[in-house]
């Protein structure tokens, strides 16, 4: 656990936090929320209309990337970094299903700070699943997840203190 903090507070204070407009249903809004983008040969990445071009890799995220692949038998050549301020901050409802992901993508998120509850929704059956994730846990979506589910960090009033989630990415270039 001390380990998970100090990565929270090293990409705390290195990454290159920003806070961008996106369009959703035809409406632009600022994302609740912080971000940061970085990856391989400034690996571009566009989502509801906001196109992020990646930073070089810090060494810190470096070294978390090089472990996440170890331990998943995963390569990733990106990573979008939220930043979660506090329980005010969320993302909505949705699947990672750009076409820069390819078919079926691989996401592993790694979880810092404040537990949030990740959420999933089957799209087509009334199903639901609320997985809580701890500082230090990471988990893989894989396979046809995004196909079949969409995920979200919803608003909470009980949390208030930060979160950070690196989700590690691969983008493949047609």
């Amino acid at each position: 656990m001390q380990q998970a903090q100090q990565l929270f507070d090293q990409l705390y204070q290195e990454l290159a936090w920003r806070q961008d407009d996106i369009f959703v249903y035809g409406r632009q809004i600022t994302i609740p929320r912080l971000q940061a983008w970085y990856g391989d040969n400034q690996q571009a990445y566009t989502y509801s209309g906001l196109t992020l071009n990646a930073l070089p890799w810090t060494s810190t995220l470096a070294q978390v990337k090089q472990a996440v692949e170890t331990y998943s038998g995963c390569s990733f050549n990106s990573c979008l970094a939220n930043l979660y301020r506090d329980g005010n901050d969320s993302v909505s409802w949705h699947s990672d299903d750009e076409a820069e992901l390819g078919i079926n993508p691989v996401i592993a998120s790694v979880s810092l700070g404040a537990k949030r509850d990740f959420q999933l929704k089957h799209k087509e059956q009334n199903e639901k699943l609320s997985v809580p994730l701890n500082s230090g846990s990471l988990l893989l979506m894989a396979g046809e997840t995004q196909h079949y589910w969409q995920h979200c960090i919803a608003k909470t009033k009980r949390v208030k203190s930060p979160r950070i989630n690196l989700t590690f990415r691969q983008i493949v270039v047609p």
